[in-house]
């Protein structure tokens, strides 16, 4: 008995260690936002309103960094996840080219955006009824419905 307890003060030992030293690793720590440059022409505030609450944090410059934000891994999987959801499209920065605005509403509907795990964190991301589907149609009013990439893709073959 004294030697699995033995045992198993070195496996919590060697985790905490492992844990203190990937807190020495600078990676996923990118936690600035750029300035907001210009937002698109939203339908209206209600949708604005809405995407805000369920989208900003990885598809703008105005991204709210939870407390475990600062903590490796969790550092890392977020920073990854706001660079790859600005890339796509971004609200902010409208200015330049959004090559994926206009799939915004069709990964709503799926469900595929926002993550599950991203609503399983930020509870205010869980819309009613009534209003993610006062979001969909907003999206769709905005950044147009994805269909049309779609049959291009499809007339192209």
């Amino acid at each position: 008995m004294g030697l699995l307890l033995n045992h198993w003060k070195r496996v919590v030992f060697a985790v905490g260690a492992l844990f203190l030293l990937l807190q020495l690793l600078p990676y996923g720590r990118e936690f600035e936002n750029p300035p907001v440059v210009q937002e698109p022409p939203w339908d209206s505030p209600h949708t604005r309103e809405l995407f805000f609450r369920v989208c900003k944090d990885c598809h703008s410059n105005e991204t709210e960094y939870p407390w475990y934000a600062w903590i490796a891994p969790a550092s890392w999987l977020i920073s990854h996840d706001v660079r790859r959801g600005r890339e796509h499209f971004n609200v902010s920065e409208w200015h330049r080219p959004q090559d994926d605005a206009e799939e915004a509403a069709q990964e709503y509907r799926k469900g595929a955006m926002p993550p599950r795990l991203y609503i399983w964190l930020h509870p205010k991301a869980s819309l009613a009824a009534e209003d993610r589907q006062g979001l969909l149609r907003g999206l769709e009013a905005t950044f147009g419905t994805g269909r049309h990439a779609a049959i291009d893709s499809r007339e192209s073959q």
